[in-house]
């Protein structure tokens, strides 16, 4: 009921982030309907009761004089039936993950997505195995820093199953935030790629969003000194072979001049006849289509229209999966309006005194900007790092819960070790020792979970690039820089989150500890 309430406020936030960059949604308030309250109760109860499943049936079996003993940790007792359920899963989650990519599957990106989130579960599962040797080596340096650092290490090698639980939550909240990362340094790497191959041309006209502008804009480019060539994009949606597809409109006498789409078959100057389309190579691959035959279109203000196939395109970075030409568009879409106008200059043109002049000129015009392929590229990367940092603050979430998860974790270790604590206390340790071999275990712990999402996402980031790859996007991006702020924040905000635990430790009575049983 708390995470409703919660999740309500931040739905509002959200909708204030969305209108601060740029989006077109609903002026009206927020809509909380009476599911909302039902379908996440009951979805929050259901996946708890769930995770406490195997949990009950441990405690369950244990001996009553067993739980009267001081040691707590049983590490083998169900670990082997962890390590064959998790082996099988991740097999389960390989199998149709390497055969979407590698495989000719039709559905691949589907089964890339299964595999994904089955491998995902395989490999939390599977971690006691290496969290023990991963938590030595993290905790070699750590050690060198006295007594405190070595405790640290020896406490987060103890127990496997307790370290790996606690790191595995870190691991898919951070997995989760690297695998967005990777996607969006893909996204625009792949884009910078296919404007560099693609575009020819010297400018480019668009709106600071990205949306529809007047028509009229491109007829005011057309007498400036040094344009050569104008041509203007336009873009619709429409339904085709019972799904939702864009549809570009473009002028097929000036476009080839501006931009190099690829040619397979046919040409996109012979959009110019009536009802004639082009399609995406690997799309009309998909559907048994060649020059010559006929798709049918339904165009929301016209409806169903036959169109005939007049080429077929290897490149849709610019202009997507179907094309038409502006007559056809215009006959068909309602409304009118240009995404994008490209726009060649005149050979050996000067460059800077002819955008000074297409500036002047787009003085009535206050919605479109001008720009050269360079401000191009970063407008467009800049548009996508306002959707994947919006996203990457969301999936920021999942990575708080998992650091309360260590603190909680803590806290349990604490309680566990009570006498142990009070006789390291009896023999020396003193409160500040008590609280550094507290924060540093957290660290330990955060920094493991931390490179093992960084692991994971970098590798779910390349299955998804590539599964992508027959839909242009052939580039995969990795930053450096940025994931290894992110280890490093995690490194420390698990070093914060440990404060409390920390301090609780370091408060035991030494008397009442060592008398704790």
């Amino acid at each position: 009921i708390v995470g409703v309430v919660v999740g309500i406020g931040i739905a509002v936030l959200l909708k204030a982030a969305l209108s601060a960059t740029g989006f077109d949604i609903p002026a009206s308030g927020t809509v909380v309907l009476p599911r909302t309250f039902i379908v996440s109760v009951v979805v929050g109860t259901v996946v708890t009761v769930i995770a406490a499943i195997v949990p009950a049936r441990r405690a369950a079996r244990v001996a009553p004089i067993e739980a009267l003993r001081a040691a707590q940790d049983r590490p083998g007792r169900s670990l082997r039936f962890r390590i064959v359920s998790g082996a099988v899963v991740l097999a389960l989650g390989l199998t149709p993950l390497l055969y979407g990519l590698f495989g000719t599957p039709p559905n691949a990106l589907q089964l890339v997505g299964i595999g994904v989130g089955l491998t995902f579960i395989g490999i939390a599962m599977l971690t006691p195995l290496i969290a023990r040797p991963v938590a030595a080596a993290l905790g070699a340096p750590v050690r060198l820093m006295g007594v405190p650092g070595k405790l640290a290490r020896e406490n987060s090698m103890r127990n496997p199953r307790r370290t790996s639980a606690t790191a595995s939550a870190l691991m898919i909240g951070l997995g989760l935030v690297v695998f967005v990362a990777v996607f969006g340094a893909s996204a625009k790497a792949t884009t910078t790629e296919i404007l560099d191959r693609t575009l020819k041309a010297d400018f480019i006209l668009t709106s600071p969003t990205f949306s529809g502008f007047s028509t009229s804009a491109a007829d005011a480019m057309r007498p400036v000194p040094g344009v050569e060539t104008v041509s203007q994009i336009r873009q619709g949606e429409a339904r085709i072979e019972g799904g939702s597809a864009f549809l570009t409109g473009l002028d097929p006498g000036t476009f080839p001049l501006v931009s190099d789409v690829g040619l397979v078959d046919g040409g996109i100057a012979d959009l110019a006849h009536p009802a004639t389309i082009a399609v995406f190579d690997d799309v009309a691959s998909d559907n048994g289509w060649s020059v010559g035959d006929t798709v049918m279109v339904e165009f929301p203000a016209t409806g169903r229209v036959d169109l005939e196939v007049v080429a077929l395109y290897a490149e849709n970075g610019l202009i997507g999966d179907y094309a038409i030409s502006l007559a056809t568009f215009d006959e068909n879409v309602a409304q009118q309006l240009d995404v994008f106008v490209l726009i060649a200059a005149e050979e050996g043109a000067d460059l800077a005194a002819v955008q000074a002049d297409l500036e002047e000129a787009l003085t009535p015009y206050p919605n479109v900007e001008v720009q050269d392929q360079a401000a191009f590229r970063d407008k467009y990367a800049g548009f996508l790092n306002q959707v994947l940092n919006l996203v990457t603050a969301l999936l920021l979430f999942a990575v708080i819960i998992a650091l309360f998860g260590v603190m909680n974790t803590l806290y349990l270790s604490i309680h566990e070790r009570t006498r142990e604590l009070g006789l390291l206390r009896a023999v020396g340790l003193t409160r500040r020792q008590t609280r550094s071999m507290v924060r540093r275990e957290a660290g330990i712990i955060a920094v493991m979970g931390a490179l093992f999402g960084v692991v994971v996402g970098i590798a779910f980031g390349w299955a998804l690039q590539r599964a992508l790859v027959p839909r242009g996007f052939t580039e995969l991006g990795i930053p450096g820089g940025q994931l290894t702020v992110y280890v490093i924040a995690a490194a420390v905000l698990g070093w914060l989150f440990a404060f409390a635990p920390a301090r609780r430790a370091a408060k035991l009575d030494v008397l009442d500890a060592i008398a704790y049983e």
